[in-house]
């Protein structure tokens, strides 16, 4: 796969079909999901630096390309589009709520570990 390839992949990975989903009907409701889509992506290609020691038996010299792509799409709720007036609802995900959490919990303790650390040190060198 090329470079070109790659960018193609990204961009429609990326795109707002990924962030809006396929709108559908409910109880005479018009609901359109809606999530957070983030995501990047990276390719090269190359040659092997001239020397006397690289280059095959042929003359060619090596070459070769890579690349990949990660993303993530976490639900953000929908819109919910009822009677000509639209609303948002979101979406609660307990595990990313708990995960926030642990992870403020997590900058709250070494934060003050550190505090504590600087004020016996002042203490010490008095």
């Amino acid at each position: 796969m090329d470079s070109k390839d790659l960018l193609g992949q990204v961009a429609e990975n990326l795109s707002v079909r990924r962030a809006f989903g396929t709108a559908y009907e409910m109880d005479g409701l018009l609901v359109i999901p809606v999530a957070l889509v983030a995501g990047g992506g990276g390719g090269g290609e190359g040659m092997a630096p001239q020397s006397a020691d690289t280059g095959g038996c042929d003359g060619t010299v090596p070459s070769g390309s890579g690349g990949g792509f990660g993303g993530l799409v976490l639900p953000m709720g929908t819109y919910v589009v009822k009677d000509g007036s639209v609303r948002f609802v979101p979406a609660v995900d307990v595990t990313v709520i708990v995960l926030a959490g642990l992870s403020l919990a997590r900058l709250l303790v070494r934060s003050r570990g550190r505090s504590l650390r600087r004020r016996a040190h002042a203490h010490d060198s008095r």
